[in-house]
């Protein structure tokens, strides 16, 4: 998973400012007691630090793959 993807991902859950706490505060056992942005500094994939807070934070796993956003070129057709 992109950096960008992981990002636009903890935002449209999260808040921008609750995400940017839970990036740099919340530690993941499941990936070695760090938090989310020293495992992406140690080269974890963006993908397995999105999992893990979404299950640290009990996301439902409906929404892991994000919100269904339409384009703008999906709602003109409409």
């Amino acid at each position: 998973m992109r950096l960008s993807k992981f990002n636009e991902l903890m935002n449209d859950e999260f808040g921008a400012e609750y995400a940017a706490v839970l990036l740099n505060d919340l530690v993941l056992g499941e990936l070695g007691d760090v938090t989310g942005r020293q495992a992406i500094k140690d080269g974890v994939d963006p993908r397995a630090v999105w999992l893990a807070i979404c299950r640290v934070n009990q996301v439902p796993p409906e929404r892991w793959t994000g919100l269904n956003k339409t384009t703008k070129n999906q709602h003109a057709e409409e």
